[in-house]
Protein backbone atom coordinates (compact mmCIF):
# COMPACT_ATOMS: atom_id res chain seq x y z
CA UNK A 1 0.00 0.00 0.00
CA UNK A 2 1.76 3.32 -0.89
CA UNK A 3 0.93 6.57 1.26
CA UNK A 4 -1.88 8.28 -0.74
CA UNK A 5 -4.07 4.31 -0.55
CA UNK A 6 -2.87 4.77 3.39
CA UNK A 7 -4.29 8.52 3.65
CA UNK A 8 -7.20 7.94 1.61
CA UNK A 9 -8.04 5.14 3.88
CA UNK A 10 -7.61 7.16 6.83
CA UNK A 11 -10.00 9.84 5.28
CA UNK A 12 -12.44 7.68 4.67
CA UNK A 13 -12.75 6.51 8.25
CA UNK A 14 -13.55 10.32 9.03
CA UNK A 15 -15.99 11.11 6.30
CA UNK A 16 -17.66 7.67 5.71
CA UNK A 17 -20.70 9.07 8.53
CA UNK A 18 -21.07 11.99 6.44
CA UNK A 19 -21.59 10.32 3.73
CA UNK A 20 -23.85 7.68 4.92
CA UNK A 21 -26.03 11.17 5.81
CA UNK A 22 -25.53 12.59 2.63
CA UNK A 23 -27.20 9.41 0.82
CA UNK A 24 -29.97 9.42 3.06
CA UNK A 25 -30.87 13.13 2.45
CA UNK A 26 -30.76 12.75 -1.12
CA UNK A 27 -27.67 15.04 -1.38
CA UNK A 28 -25.95 13.80 -5.00
CA UNK A 29 -22.04 13.36 -6.26
CA UNK A 30 -22.77 16.04 -8.48
CA UNK A 31 -24.02 18.37 -6.14
CA UNK A 32 -21.03 18.06 -3.86
CA UNK A 33 -18.52 18.42 -7.09
CA UNK A 34 -19.96 21.85 -7.61
CA UNK A 35 -19.84 23.05 -3.73
CA UNK A 36 -16.04 21.71 -3.89
CA UNK A 37 -15.90 24.08 -7.61
CA UNK A 38 -16.73 27.47 -5.68
CA UNK A 39 -15.42 26.55 -3.03
CA UNK A 40 -12.05 27.22 -5.20
CA UNK A 41 -13.46 30.26 -6.63
CA UNK A 42 -13.71 31.39 -3.26
CA UNK A 43 -10.09 30.75 -2.63
CA UNK A 44 -9.24 32.23 -5.73
CA UNK A 45 -11.08 35.23 -5.30
CA UNK A 46 -9.22 35.47 -1.85
CA UNK A 47 -5.46 35.76 -3.80
CA UNK A 48 -6.71 37.96 -6.29
CA UNK A 49 -8.44 40.31 -3.61
CA UNK A 50 -5.22 40.10 -1.40
CA UNK A 51 -3.04 40.98 -4.73
CA UNK A 52 -5.17 44.21 -5.33
CA UNK A 53 -4.75 45.33 -1.73
CA UNK A 54 -1.34 44.36 -1.50
CA UNK A 55 -0.55 46.44 -4.99
CA UNK A 56 -2.94 49.69 -3.49
CA UNK A 57 -0.28 49.61 -0.88
CA UNK A 58 2.39 49.57 -2.44
CA UNK A 59 1.04 52.33 -5.25
CA UNK A 60 0.54 54.48 -2.50
CA UNK A 61 3.85 54.26 -0.78
CA UNK A 62 2.96 52.59 1.57
CA UNK A 63 4.79 49.20 1.91
CA UNK A 64 2.40 46.01 2.87
CA UNK A 65 4.22 44.49 5.47
CA UNK A 66 1.00 44.07 7.61
CA UNK A 67 0.54 40.57 8.75
CA UNK A 68 -3.15 41.21 7.60
CA UNK A 69 -2.21 40.47 4.26
CA UNK A 70 -0.58 37.59 4.13
CA UNK A 71 -2.98 36.16 6.74
CA UNK A 72 -5.41 36.37 3.64
CA UNK A 73 -2.92 33.71 1.79
CA UNK A 74 -3.13 31.80 4.82
CA UNK A 75 -7.11 31.71 5.13
CA UNK A 76 -6.95 31.14 1.20
CA UNK A 77 -4.93 28.16 1.97
CA UNK A 78 -7.20 26.71 4.09
CA UNK A 79 -10.44 27.17 2.10
CA UNK A 80 -7.89 24.72 -0.63
CA UNK A 81 -7.87 22.32 1.76
CA UNK A 82 -11.30 22.91 2.92
CA UNK A 83 -12.49 22.19 -1.36
CA UNK A 84 -10.11 19.34 -0.95
CA UNK A 85 -12.31 17.24 1.69
CA UNK A 86 -15.28 17.95 -1.61
CA UNK A 87 -13.49 16.25 -4.20
CA UNK A 88 -12.72 13.12 -2.23
CA UNK A 89 -16.29 13.08 -1.27
CA UNK A 90 -17.92 13.18 -4.39
CA UNK A 91 -16.00 10.04 -5.49
CA UNK A 92 -17.07 8.75 -2.59
CA UNK A 93 -20.64 9.08 -2.37
CA UNK A 94 -20.61 7.45 -5.74
CA UNK A 95 -19.42 4.42 -4.82
CA UNK A 96 -21.14 4.34 -1.55
CA UNK A 97 -24.47 5.29 -2.68
CA UNK A 98 -24.45 3.71 -6.16
CA UNK A 99 -24.64 7.45 -7.87
CA UNK A 100 -22.02 6.43 -10.12
CA UNK A 101 -22.17 8.00 -13.85
CA UNK A 102 -20.27 8.32 -16.87
CA UNK A 103 -21.32 12.19 -16.97
CA UNK A 104 -20.88 12.73 -13.26
CA UNK A 105 -17.00 11.70 -14.13
CA UNK A 106 -16.78 14.15 -16.73
CA UNK A 107 -17.88 16.90 -14.34
CA UNK A 108 -15.92 15.92 -11.85
CA UNK A 109 -12.52 16.17 -14.18
CA UNK A 110 -13.83 18.96 -15.92
CA UNK A 111 -14.49 21.29 -12.43
CA UNK A 112 -11.18 19.58 -10.73
CA UNK A 113 -9.13 21.46 -14.10
CA UNK A 114 -11.37 24.57 -13.88
CA UNK A 115 -10.69 24.92 -9.69
CA UNK A 116 -6.93 24.41 -10.19
CA UNK A 117 -6.62 26.83 -12.72
CA UNK A 118 -8.38 29.33 -11.35
CA UNK A 119 -6.44 29.34 -7.71
CA UNK A 120 -3.17 29.26 -9.87
CA UNK A 121 -4.42 31.88 -11.63
CA UNK A 122 -5.43 33.51 -8.42
CA UNK A 123 -2.14 33.00 -7.30
CA UNK A 124 -0.42 34.46 -10.35
CA UNK A 125 -2.18 37.51 -10.17
CA UNK A 126 -1.19 37.88 -6.71
CA UNK A 127 2.39 37.98 -7.51
CA UNK A 128 2.39 39.82 -9.95
CA UNK A 129 0.80 42.70 -7.61
CA UNK A 130 3.80 42.13 -4.81
CA UNK A 131 5.91 42.72 -7.71
CA UNK A 132 6.83 39.13 -7.95
CA UNK A 133 6.76 39.40 -11.60
CA UNK A 134 9.34 35.79 -12.35
CA UNK A 135 7.05 34.34 -9.95
CA UNK A 136 3.99 35.24 -11.78
CA UNK A 137 5.54 33.57 -14.97
CA UNK A 138 6.90 30.07 -12.56
CA UNK A 139 3.15 29.81 -11.57
CA UNK A 140 1.95 30.60 -15.24
CA UNK A 141 4.01 27.35 -16.02
CA UNK A 142 2.81 25.70 -13.11
CA UNK A 143 -0.69 25.80 -14.72
CA UNK A 144 0.59 24.67 -17.90
CA UNK A 145 2.16 21.50 -16.02
CA UNK A 146 -0.89 20.87 -14.04
CA UNK A 147 -2.78 20.78 -17.49
CA UNK A 148 -0.21 18.92 -18.91
CA UNK A 149 -0.35 16.62 -16.62
CA UNK A 150 -4.38 15.57 -16.48
CA UNK A 151 -4.14 16.03 -20.32
CA UNK A 152 -1.89 13.62 -20.94
CA UNK A 153 -3.21 11.05 -18.84
CA UNK A 154 -6.60 11.59 -20.49
CA UNK A 155 -4.90 10.99 -24.15
CA UNK A 156 -3.69 7.75 -22.98
CA UNK A 157 -5.94 6.03 -21.35
CA UNK A 158 -8.27 6.93 -25.03
CA UNK A 159 -5.98 4.93 -25.93
CA UNK A 160 -6.12 2.03 -23.62
CA UNK A 161 -3.08 2.35 -21.50
CA UNK A 162 -3.22 3.34 -17.98
CA UNK A 163 -1.30 6.23 -16.97
CA UNK A 164 -1.07 7.36 -13.08
CA UNK A 165 2.88 7.78 -13.39
CA UNK A 166 4.47 10.92 -11.81
CA UNK A 167 5.31 12.65 -8.81
CA UNK A 168 2.82 15.56 -8.77
CA UNK A 169 -0.39 14.27 -9.57
CA UNK A 170 -3.46 16.34 -8.47
CA UNK A 171 -3.70 15.26 -5.19
CA UNK A 172 -0.10 16.43 -4.51
CA UNK A 173 -0.50 19.91 -5.96
CA UNK A 174 -3.21 21.06 -3.82
CA UNK A 175 -1.32 19.56 -0.55
CA UNK A 176 1.51 21.96 -1.91
CA UNK A 177 -0.51 24.66 -3.30
CA UNK A 178 -2.75 24.82 0.24
CA UNK A 179 0.10 24.26 2.79
CA UNK A 180 2.32 26.77 1.23
CA UNK A 181 -0.32 29.31 1.20
CA UNK A 182 -1.29 28.18 4.83
CA UNK A 183 2.93 28.19 6.21
CA UNK A 184 2.95 32.50 4.17
CA UNK A 185 0.40 33.26 6.36
CA UNK A 186 1.55 31.93 9.53
CA UNK A 187 5.22 33.42 8.59
CA UNK A 188 4.38 36.66 6.76
CA UNK A 189 6.74 35.36 4.07
CA UNK A 190 5.16 35.11 0.41
CA UNK A 191 8.78 33.04 -0.19
CA UNK A 192 7.04 29.85 0.86
CA UNK A 193 3.99 30.49 -1.78
CA UNK A 194 7.26 31.08 -4.39
CA UNK A 195 8.54 27.75 -3.33
CA UNK A 196 5.53 25.59 -3.45
CA UNK A 197 4.99 27.26 -7.52
CA UNK A 198 8.11 26.53 -8.37
CA UNK A 199 8.09 23.32 -7.36
CA UNK A 200 4.86 22.09 -8.95
CA UNK A 201 5.95 23.85 -11.96
CA UNK A 202 9.09 21.83 -12.13
CA UNK A 203 7.69 18.50 -11.02
CA UNK A 204 4.38 18.61 -12.57
CA UNK A 205 6.09 19.60 -16.13
CA UNK A 206 8.57 16.89 -15.45
CA UNK A 207 5.60 14.44 -14.77
CA UNK A 208 3.71 15.49 -18.00
CA UNK A 209 6.71 14.45 -20.18
CA UNK A 210 7.26 11.02 -17.74
CA UNK A 211 4.11 10.00 -18.82
CA UNK A 212 4.83 10.74 -22.37
CA UNK A 213 7.97 8.51 -22.24
CA UNK A 214 5.53 5.62 -20.20
CA UNK A 215 3.10 5.90 -23.01
CA UNK A 216 6.05 5.56 -25.96
CA UNK A 217 7.22 2.86 -24.38
CA UNK A 218 4.03 0.94 -23.41
CA UNK A 219 3.06 2.05 -27.11
CA UNK A 220 6.44 0.67 -29.20
CA UNK A 221 6.04 -2.72 -26.96
CA UNK A 222 2.48 -3.01 -28.37
CA UNK A 223 3.44 -2.05 -31.85
CA UNK A 224 6.36 -5.14 -31.56
CA UNK A 225 4.46 -7.35 -30.65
Amino acid sequence: MNYRDFIQKIIYVIINPLIKGMIKIGITPNIVTTIGFIINVAAAGLFVWTAKEYGHGLHTGMEPTSDSYYALVGWSGAIILFAGLFDMMDGRLARMGGMSSKFGALWDSTLDRYSELITLFGICILFIYANWFWMGIVTFLAMIGSVMVSYVRARAEGLGIECKVGLMQRPERVVVTAVMAIITGLTSNLGWLAAGMTLIAILANITAFWRVAHCYKVLKKTEEN
